[in-house]
């Protein structure tokens, strides 16, 4: 099959771009080249912006367009009308954050989708960013129909990526000792191997899956300490420290941002880790262990500088103060 990714260097595309490449097929990456020219062996690269560069690609067709890189709707309505008849299926990589959690038990594809005041912002923060992606998919499904695939991912983890959040863990575990973890071991967690998610895209690709699937994984309910205790495989003789709210708030420690992946003590945001993905499941998503996606991380970690700074994670000075 002939593939065109947009974006493809950094993390999801840039395993999906390895894996077609891998399988056999033709694949063209398109991206700004920040991150520099030849990431992908094997790969056509052209290099141009989404935003106004398109006419780069030229009048070249694909079977299938995978868009990992996009987040303002008026930029997709761009490439969704640029590769209107030029490609046969427009696979875009959304997130589950368009959906509303607030007050729910569980998500689900049928669950209630944000929207913004204002859908002519453009600007990405926390309060727009899931409005931002709705109106993304809009753009996909209103030109694509039935040929669009709208994959909704909840944490993706593994190799390359760049948020930290779940690399935290693997990396605090792996270093030993007493760390410190929030009390709330029980917290509903998923997390989805980007491997797996790239497995699945390729899968949609090639079986010509489309519709809107939540993309999350596991299939079996899983905790926060399950999280934790797959990545002390790695290092057995490393001590949790768990502290409750009141503990963390003392130490002026935030969840989340420095307690990666750790949602508020009451509950209130649970339904973003509790998303139902059995229309996926049913369309082929498998998953590997956590601690396969851990011991490949830590690989892939040990490769990178230790300069950081990092967007998430708890600063080692700060959580030997907190345990002393």
């Amino acid at each position: 099959m002939r593939i065109l990714v947009l974006g493809g260097t950094v993390f999801v595309g840039r395993h999906f771009a390895q894996l077609a490449i891998a399988a056999g097929h033709d694949v063209t990456i398109f991206h700004r080249g920040s991150k520099g020219p030849g990431l992908i062996p094997g790969a056509h690269e052209v290099l141009g912006n989404r935003d106004g560069g398109l006419d780069a690609l030229g009048e070249e067709t694909w079977d299938a367009v995978i868009d990992t890189c996009g987040y303002v709707p008026r930029a997709v309505g761009q490439s969704v009308s640029f590769l209107q008849g030029r490609v046969k299926q427009y696979l875009f990589i959304s997130t589950i954050s368009v959906y509303d959690f607030a007050g729910k038990e569980r998500l689900d594809e049928e669950s209630t989708i944000l929207t913004l005041t204002d859908p002519s912002v453009e600007e990405i923060t926390g309060e727009t960013y899931g409005g931002l992606k709705a109106l993304c998919e809009q753009e996909v499904v209103g030109q694509f129909g039935e040929n669009a695939c709208i994959l909704r991912p909840g944490l993706i983890v593994g190799p390359f990526d760049p948020s930290n959040r779940f690399t935290y863990w693997v990396d605090r575990v792996a270093r030993g000792g007493r760390f410190l973890v929030p009390q709330r071991l029980k917290q509903p967690m998923q997390l989805i191997d980007v491997r797996d998610l790239a497995d699945f895209m390729l899968k949609c690709v090639f079986d010509g899956v489309n519709g809107t699937m939540n993309v999350c994984g596991p299939d079996r309910p899983k905790t926060f300490g399950d999280m934790i205790e797959a990545c002390r495989t790695l290092n057995p003789s490393a001590t949790l420290v768990a502290r409750n709210e009141e503990f963390l708030k003392e130490n002026g420690i935030e969840l989340w941002q420095e307690l990666t992946l750790a949602l508020p003590f009451s509950g209130e945001s649970d339904a973003m880790l509790r998303t139902d993905n059995s229309k996926a499941i049913q369309a082929g998503l498998t998953f590997r262990s956590w601690e396969e996606t851990a011991t490949a991380t830590l690989a892939w970690r040990r490769t990178i500088s230790d300069d950081g700074p990092f967007t998430h994670g708890l600063d080692p000075a700060k959580e030997a103060r907190a345990l002393n």
